[in-house]
């Protein structure tokens, strides 16, 4: 893991220390709302729907022991709002009442205290830290070389990566002293503190894409030329929302010391030529798309001007790339004892843990354990400060003291030996952690939606919960196989809608919850092929609709897929063979039976 160095510690203590006197001024109406809000933002700070929520950044995903220690004592200690804010936020969201089960039963919100919450943007969430403390959590995580600087606002957000970055078997070059160089870059950059919106960095440095880059503002790839030089493949114009775009490539390959001087000048047409009088038209992937081949020439014009007149101010020094890569080293193997476990090598659950939660590692020795953070009766990446500290143990114990906030709301842990893996698998089983559904239909991604944000027309975790609980059976989970399922609780898409292969989306209809489904959708990786946006299978379905909607699909499925050597086809390859008409009119016939029920 990087390590900060004195510079880089006194910059975040005194951040700390001016958002206190910020807020003290705050609280003591010398400094007015309306100005202090701006300030706030910019250390992570936003007011959500019934208290302010915090996002920690995480760079790259990559986090330690002692990090996961302060987060679950903030969890602890801090996570806990007053009892006349809670008492007035469940009262409203009893209003809204429960989501009814096409069973009979039904599945409602409960707003839990005492939670961190693992985003798809490898960052940490709290959703209830009273205002007059936050000052104080702000101190705990500078402790740690933690803040929420850059998590909020128009500016270049946290930068995210492959969660097996630097160890990862399809690996060309480890992209993480990249990520950190780009932050340190990044961080607070004057001309780029107020973008026409939020802009977003993704690296990956493996052949397979497992950082989703094509839908971010700019995705970047570690590549070599036929020369053996290390470069990047440059995209541009990714994103979701209301208006999903897959990133074009501009630069099939640059030489990796010229990334910051290139990303000086993507930025920089952003910055002059991105809408600012309309926030929904604001991001780069409207103005790629409007422009074309115009903005990659400006871009490549501002590139040489930064290169020939202004001197390559930016290029990366081989003394740099060293600097920063040190901090990347493998640690060190401890010696291990050998041990007997015939009875734990035996037992089918270990085996099917080993199958579904176990990844290869660049060292035979190791492997990369991905710790399940998805449970009946627990929101999808939210984690307990129990948990959290139990976390934190077994990254210790197993994993020289780190883990990796992953994409898909889960902590890995990058480094366990092999030998180490049936007392890991006991440890992490009784705390609840080792549940073998990675990458299966219970793994999936949610937002928080409208139990939580502002911003949601309509609650994710009572849908995620409800198609849980119908699939709690591991036999059928393994026998559905590997599928990704994304729930966003509005088009802001924070849940990823768009990629999954099957979506679900929160809209608003007469002010009610509904919810689009879409099929067919891809982040780029190796099971799901190219990047593409889901198609929406037909008008919206009502909240008790919804798990019949996904049992019919997954169901017709079942029936159409075929046998390739003996395994079954995934339903990704399914739903692209047969096309998306067969599982539309299962959604549809669903749908129909439910009301005629009714």
């Amino acid at each position: 893991m990087y390590q900060y160095t004195a510079f880089d510690k006194e910059f975040v203590r005194n951040r700390a220390a001016q958002y206190r006197d910020q807020l003290e001024r705050n609280l003591a109406g010398t400094l007015g709302d309306d100005e202090f809000r701006p300030l706030r933002l910019q250390n992570g700070w936003y007011v959500q729907r019934y208290a302010p929520m915090l996002r920690v950044a995480v760079p790259y995903g990559e986090i330690s022991s002692a990090q996961l220690r302060v987060l679950a004592r903030i969890a602890r200690e801090y996570d806990q709002p007053t009892a006349e804010v809670f008492k007035d936020a469940q009262q409203k969201q009893d209003a809204l009442g429960p989501v009814p089960l096409p069973n009979g039963g039904e599945v409602r919100s409960v707003l839990t205290v005492g939670y961190g919450h693992f985003t798809t943007r490898q960052n940490v969430q709290f959703n209830w830290i009273p205002l007059v403390k936050s000052a104080d959590v702000m101190d705990l995580l500078a402790s740690v070389d933690m803040h929420g600087i850059q998590t909020s606002g128009n500016c270049i957000r946290n930068i995210t990566s492959d969660e097996l970055a630097g160890i990862a078997v399809d690996e060309i070059a480890d992209p993480r002293p990249w990520c950190e160089i780009m932050r340190q870059w990044s961080t607070l950059h004057p001309e780029f503190a107020f973008l026409p919106r939020k802009f977003k960095i993704a690296v990956s440095g493996a052949t397979e894409d497992r950082a989703a880059t094509f839908w971010h503002d700019v995705g970047l790839h570690l590549v070599k030329n036929e020369a053996g030089v290390l470069g990047f493949r440059v995209l541009v114009g990714g994103g979701m929302g209301r208006t999903p775009v897959i990133a074009s490539v501009i630069r099939e390959f640059l030489p990796a010391t010229e990334i910051l001087n290139y990303l000086e000048a993507v930025v920089r047409v952003y910055n002059r030529w991105g809408r600012r009088d309309n926030m929904y038209k604001a991001r780069i992937k409207i103005l790629v798309k409007a422009e074309g081949q115009r903005y990659i020439d400006e871009v490549e014009a501002e590139y040489q001007q930064i290169i020939e007149i202004d001197g390559a101010p930016h290029t990366v020094t081989q003394a740099e790339i060293d600097r920063v890569s040190a901090s990347f080293v493998p640690p060190a193997l401890a010696p291990r004892t050998p041990r007997d476990n015939a009875s734990i090598d035996a037992d089918p659950a270990y085996n099917r843990w080993l199958q579904q939660n176990v990844a290869p590692h660049q060292n035979p020795q190791l492997r990369a354990v991905t710790l399940s953070f998805k449970r009946l009766g627990q929101a999808p990446g939210d984690a307990t400060g129990d948990q959290l500290a139990i976390s934190a143990d077994l990254a210790e114990r197993f994993s020289a003291g780190e883990a990796r906030v992953t994409h898909d709301q889960n902590l890995l842990l990058p480094w366990v030996h092999q030998d180490d893996l049936p007392e890991l698998w006991q440890a992490a089983r009784k705390a609840g952690l080792a549940k073998a559904n990675i990458g299966l239909l219970t793994d999936m991604i949610a937002c928080p939606g409208g139990d939580f944000c502002a911003l949601a027309n309509a609650r994710s975790l009572p849908i995620a919960e409800a198609i849980t609980q119908r699939y709690q059976d591991l036999d059928e989970l393994h026998d559905i196989g590997e599928i990704d399922l994304h729930i966003s609780g509005c088009i802001n898409s924070c849940g990823h809608h768009h990629s999954g292969h099957i979506g679900i989306l929160g809209v608003d209809k007469d002010g009610k919850e509904w919810y689009q489904v879409t099929l067919g959708g891809s982040d780029g990786s190796l099971l799901s092929g190219a990047s593409v946006a889901g198609k929406v299978v037909g008008p919206s379905f009502s909240a008790a609709e919804v798990p019949d909607v996904i049992e019919a699909v997954l169901d017709t499925y079942r029936e159409q897929r075929q046998s390739i050597a003996g395994k079954a086809e995934t339903f990704i390859a399914t739903l692209r063979r047969v096309g998306i008409e067969p599982f539309k009119a299962a959604a549809h016939s669903a749908r129909f039976i439910e009301k005629q029920v009714a």
